[in-house]
């Protein structure tokens, strides 16, 4: 046969020119000759099982540089290990996809959320399915500072998140707890923060499980006004008569994408579990 122009190789096998200089210059596919005279680079059909290899382990995910080692030594243990390899490595790939996916899941429930729920200060009663989160004590009082230690104890929260190997799709949409016996007592202590978490994402052992119930539950769309609705939660604890039957809890529904004053900008749900009496 006819040798092969450069573009009727390309043409025959479905690839560019540019992928067959390509190939030349790393010695994947050289030339079956040159033109001493023009410089014209010429192929063989029967390079064409060559060319079928090296689409084929790319199509298996391959780098160029594994397959010229492959074409080289032609030693079926080595193409045995780099494909082992790229299997493990598309395992951590899904892996890794798995959670970009779920973290997109989970802003967009966020925002759902945030569009559908009460105005700022709606008093309402929630039933909340359970839930786990995942909590550390970041060793300050949250309600003796400003924001700027919130964010503080949002970098503690990080550092053990990255140290306990968790996805960071996580590190949002952080909340904090003030204890049963602090919220009854009127004491506003809270040092711990937490952020809610998916069971089949992260250890049981890492995770705290939040027992579903009724909820009583303010809407919040300011950082500073949060010590005075916990007061309208408790006033009308106490007017109805509920009996509180666990922690407070200062849930991030979303993060708006603008910041106000340079700031996190939050809207919040603050809730306490009660019962009726």
């Amino acid at each position: 046969m006819e040798k092969l122009t450069i573009g009727q190789m390309a043409k025959l096998n479905h690839v560019s020119e540019q992928t067959l200089r390509l190939y030349d210059r790393m010695h994947l596919l050289e030339p079956d000759s040159v033109s001493p005279e023009t410089g014209y680079r010429y192929y063989s059909i029967k390079q064409s099982a060559v060319l079928d290899m090296i689409q084929y382990m790319k199509s298996l995910g391959m780098k160029l540089s594994d397959i010229k080692k492959h074409l080289e030594c032609k030693d079926p243990a080595l193409i045995k290990s780099i494909l082992h390899q790229r299997s493990l490595q598309i395992d951590e790939e899904i892996r890794e996809l798995k959670y970009q996916k779920r973290a997109i899941e989970r802003t967009l429930q966020s925002y759902r959320r945030y569009e559908t729920s009460p105005p700022d200060g709606t008093i309402v009663l929630e039933y909340l399915e359970e839930r786990r989160m995942y909590c550390i004590d970041a060793g300050m009082n949250f309600y003796d500072y400003g924001i700027e230690e919130y964010e503080e104890m949002l970098r503690k929260l990080k550092t053990r998140l990255i140290s306990d190997n968790l996805p960071q799709i996580y590190f949002c949409n952080a909340g904090t707890i003030l204890r049963k016996d602090d919220l009854e007592r009127h004491r506003m202590y809270s040092s711990e923060i937490f952020v809610f978490v998916d069971k089949d994402f992260v250890a049981d052992d890492l995770t705290v499980v939040i027992p579903a119930n009724i909820y009583l539950c303010i809407y919040c769309n300011k950082f500073e006004k949060e010590k005075e609705y916990i007061g309208h939660l408790l006033d009308v604890i106490s007017e109805k008569g509920y009996k509180i039957v666990g922690d407070y809890i200062c849930e991030v529904i979303t993060e708006l994408p603008f910041l106000e004053r340079k700031e996190r900008g939050m809207f919040l749900r603050l809730q306490i579990p009660i019962k009726f009496s």
